[in-house]
Order: C-alpha cells, then sequence, then structure tokens
C-alpha cells in the first residue's frame, strides 16, 4: 500500500507549526514575503532542524516536494 501524499497542514505540522488555517496563515503573513534572491530553505526563520527536513527532503525527491514548492510560492508572493 501506497502511502498518503502529505498536504500543506501535514507539512505544517511536520516543521512543528501550527497547522490551522489561520495559524498557516497567520505564518505566511508574518514571514512573506520573501525576497526573490531569498531560496526558501535560506529564510533566516527555520530552525535547524526545519531547514535540515527542507533540504534532505528536496534532495531526496520525496512525495514533500509538490507541498514544499506550494510553500515557497506562498512566502514569496507580496502579501495580499
Amino acid at each position: 500500500m501506497d502511502a498518503p501524499i502529505p498536504t500543506y497542514p501535514d507539512l505544517f505540522k511536520q516543521l512543528g507549526i501550527g497547522d490551522e488555517p489561520e495559524e498557516i496563515q497567520q505564518f505566511i503573513t508574518t514571514h512573506g514575503p520573501l525576497d526573490d534572491a531569498v531560496k526558501l530553505v535560506d529564510a533566516p526563520f527555520w530552525s535547524e532542524g526545519q531547514r535540515a527536513f527542507l533540504k534532505e527532503n528536496y534532495t531526496a525527491d520525496s512525495d514533500w516536494i509538490p507541498i514544499i514548492d506550494q510553500l515557497n510560492v506562498a512566502l514569496h508572493e507580496p502579501n495580499k
């Protein structure tokens, strides 16, 4: 049986960040928008563990990549 595909709230839970919709929106509003020159994994607000999780999963071409990409886009978009 295949493992379930991770969701956006799953990513926040994995990173140890609140995973309720309002908590996700607050995180993005608080930490975005990132400058276009700043890679997601280089953002200053990640702990070393969070940064390692993002890097390892991207390098491993894991099922997390589409969700990590979604977060990357959200954090680089201008706040509304």
